[in-house]
């Protein structure tokens, strides 16, 4: 959570100081690239969170409305389903990684992997604390999980 604070943080000053740059008319070109990394990380590291949280990527609703076998059964299922994703997050996040050293960011001249490395770093933190849930919901049930 500290992370996605200071990618917001980051995102918001770099912002605000880009629009305060092009106002004065000297605007920072490097700034862009900054404010889009900020993002990109924020997204990324929020997903992870939100996956630990145990926020916005469960069928929550039905699931509370069911209880025993059912509810281990569609939970399971649910989470299944987040770790599948997380593995493609992994595979094409890293596939995508190895493709971002062919293309630069400008005017930095850095690689885009720079970018790119967030992809799979997400999907191994999602695959992480899916697992974690998992573990846990079977040995100690779903009901009282939130």
């Amino acid at each position: 959570m500290i992370l996605c604070g200071v990618a917001i943080t980051g995102f918001t000053v770099t912002v605000t100081c880009d629009i305060v740059t092009r106002l004065l008319g000297r605007p920072w070109l490097w700034l862009q690239e900054v404010t889009m990394t900020f993002f990109i990380y924020g997204v990324f590291i929020g997903t992870a969170a939100a996956t630990r949280r145990n926020d916005h990527l469960y069928l929550a609703v039905i699931a509370e409305s069911l209880s025993g076998a059912k509810r281990t059964a569609l939970e399971t299922f649910s989470r299944l389903v987040v770790l599948a994703v997380a593995f493609c997050l992994i595979w094409f996040g890293y596939l995508n990684f190895l493709d971002g050293f062919r293309s630069l960011r400008m005017p930095s001249m850095t690689p885009l992997a720079s970018l790119y490395a967030g992809i799979p770093f997400c999907g191994v933190l999602v695959a992480l604390f899916t697992l974690e849930q998992l573990v846990n919901g079977w040995q100690h049930g779903f009901e009282d999980r939130q």
